[in-house]
This record gives C-alpha cells, structure tokens and sequence, in this order.
C-alpha cells in the first residue's frame, strides 16, 4: 500500500477525516503520519485520534517529510486538507521532496499562487491532483461519457446550482472553526463563497460537459453584515461551442444543506443529476420520454463501473466518490495517468474563474482571465 502524509485535518477539522477514510476504503493506501497543526500538542492529540505513532505526528510539513525520508517505511505522497492559504507551502514541499502530493480545491489561495504550483510541477514532473470531490461521483462520470458520445446532441445550455444555507447567520463570530476561515480574506484569499463552492461548480460544468467556459457576467454579493468576503455569487456563462449557461452558488441559502444540481440541455435531449440522489441520471429525449439510470445497472459506461462498488440499489455517496478520485490518484502514481483525475490546470482555470468573477464583478461580460505562464515560483 502508498504511505501516505496528511497535512492539516486538525482538531476541529471535517475534511481531514474524509482524507482518510477516502484513501483507506479500498486498501490502496494508508495514512502512517501527518502534520496535522502547527502546535506540537494538537498535532499530538490528533494523531491520536487517526490512530498514528505520536513520534509521527509532526509540528508542520517540513518536519514531517524530512523525518520520513530518514525511514524505511516513509511516506510516498502527502495530503493536503488545510485552509486555503497554506496550500502552497505545503505543495512546494511535497513537489520539491519528490512525493506525490494531492490537494483540497482550490490549490490556493490566488492564481498567481496557483501558477507557481504549475511551475514547480512541470520542473520536479511530480505528480499533483485535486480533489474536486463530485467528479468521483459515478453517475457524473456517466453524464460525461453519454455527453461525449452525443447521446443528447450538441450542448446548448449548461446549468449547475450549488445552495447552502450554513453561512446564512454570522456564525464566524460565535468561533465555528469551518467559518472563521471561510469568510477571513488571509486565509480563503480573493474569493468566499465563490471560491468554496463556486469552483466546484466551475469545474464540474467543464468536466461533465468536455466543453471550456470562455466568458462570464458575475453578480456576486456579501449579504451577510460585517462579512469581507462574497457568500452570495450567481454568474452567466459562454462556452467555446457557442453553448450559454449559468451557475449559482450560495452560501446563505437558508435551509439548504449540500444541493448541488447539474443540468445540461442538447439539440437532441437533456441530463441532470441532483447531489441529493446522486445514484441516478435522468435522461429525457426530444421525443417526451425519460429514462432514469441507476449506478450499478448494467449498460453503463467502463469508467462508471470502474467507479462502482456495489450493487444497483444499495446507495453509494460521499466517502465512496472522494475514494474514486484517491483510486485515480493511486493509480497514476503506479502507472499511466486517467483523464478523469483534475490536474494543477484544472486548478488554474477554476482559480482564474475566481478572479474574473471578483475582478470583474457587476462590470459587464469578460472572458475568462487568460491562462499566463506561470510566474516565477521564488515570488511566493
């Protein structure tokens, strides 16, 4: 099995349970150590809690890849699941010593920090993958390969909602940890809302649908009082097919919890995939009729199988689809590379989504920030 290094997931934390369990779930890995805080004692605790040898639970990144490289049994690839703003440290480390590293989206905190990530990957030609957790959903995976195989005819609108209501009051100030650093510009970085969640978004409109998001129209707003930071963001959107498309994301959506929608219209029929019953795919012709595709059923694409694990009817969610995207990742560190994994340049076109949409906000259509070269890595 890959031994692999958490960074973050700290007291407190919720994604760095779902590293875990994602990673272990089909025994391709194994978490032996972590940097899960920058203070010894809580890094302590919550090694603890993961079940790892305190002498492997490190006070920060370098500590921790300097140790194990001393070891015979080291880690070989690190986990990042910390706030935003300390994704590039942590990636350059990782890169620099020769692990694979696999990241929380966004992959920064900017782009400019997202195009040195781009640099030190094409100069040390590691391997980097984020994890976009609903791109692991197989029925997604399903969507993308009907799309490709014209099944709804060409792409003429692209729509994809992601509403929560968790933010909807300033909990911030009442200490919830998941919060205080959401809506904290040094920590998330340009964007909130639109970054949390919008990227997501972003990425599953390009990923489910092959096509690239070429301008934008954005309306983004701070609705909550005393917020620094978008929590609100709805966005218009063109295609590279001449396909429109709108996305919209909140934060203060009250009383949604995680619903997050796809729908994708073509000359010939349409698809959607709802979160909240994420086993199935709705398919409905030009002609009225409607098909319902089931996860597990046969006549689905290889990559959907592949993602699958049981039988139809017996329901798959969360912790299985961020496990397909650690199974891509496992993968290309053993052999070729999936096209399904996102790469650092999915991360670059999720980020210049954010900051277009900040940059840009409420000033008319703008294309899409273009994609630069990367910036020399030694500025950050």
């Amino acid at each position: 099995m890959i031994r692999l290094g958490l960074v973050g997931g700290g007291p407190g934390s919720f994604i760095g349970g779902v590293h875990r369990m994602a990673a272990e779930l089909d025994r391709r890995m194994v978490l032996v150590a972590g940097a899960f805080s920058g203070d010894p004692e809580r890094s302590r605790r919550a090694g603890e809690t993961y079940g790892i040898a305190p002498d492997r639970a490190y006070p920060g990144v370098e500590a921790m890849i300097a140790a194990e490289a001393q070891r015979p049994d080291g880690i070989e690839a690190i986990a990042i699941a910390t706030p935003n703003h300390l994704h590039l440290q942590a990636a350059r480390a990782g890169l620099e010593a020769g692990l694979a590293v696999i990241s929380d989206k966004p992959p920064a905190a900017t782009l400019a920090e997202t195009r040195i990530i781009a640099d030190i990957v094409a100069r040390t030609g590691g391997l980097y993958a984020l994890t976009f957790t609903y791109t692991g959903y197989p029925m997604l995976r399903e969507a993308r390969a009907r799309i490709a195989a014209g099944e709804i005819g060409t792409v003429r609108k692209v729509i994809v909602e992601y509403l929560q209501g968790w933010l909807a009051n300033p909990v911030e100030q009442a200490g919830n940890k998941q919060a205080t650093w959401r809506v904290d510009p040094q920590r998330s970085g340009l964007g909130g809302c639109i970054t949390d969640i919008g990227t997501h978004a972003f990425n599953l409109a390009e990923f489910a649908t092959g096509l690239r998001i070429t301008s934008m129209l954005g309306d983004l707003g701070t609705v909550v009082a005393g917020r620094a930071l978008d929590d609100d963001a709805t966005i218009l959107l063109r295609f590279d097919n001449a396909a429109r498309g709108h996305i919209a994301v909140s934060q203060i959506a009250s009383g949604e919890r995680n619903d997050l929608t796809l729908r994708v219209y073509g000359d010939h029929g349409s698809l959607s995939w709802s979160h909240e019953a994420a086993d199935r795919l709705r398919i409905s012709g030009s002609d009225g009729v409607e098909r319902i595709l089931w996860q597990g059923s046969h006549g689905l694409a290889r990559t959907t199988a592949a993602a699958t694990r049981l039988p139809t009817g017996h329901p798959e969610g969360f912790i299985e689809a961020f496990s397909n995207i650690y199974g891509d990742f496992a993968n290309a560190m053993r052999g070729p590379r999936s096209d399904l994994m996102q790469t650092v340049d999915h991360g670059i076109r999720a980020m210049a989504f954010v900051e277009t949409a900040v940059t840009r906000n409420g000033q008319g259509w703008s294309p899409l920030l273009p994609i630069a070269p990367a910036i020399n890595e030694n500025a950050a």
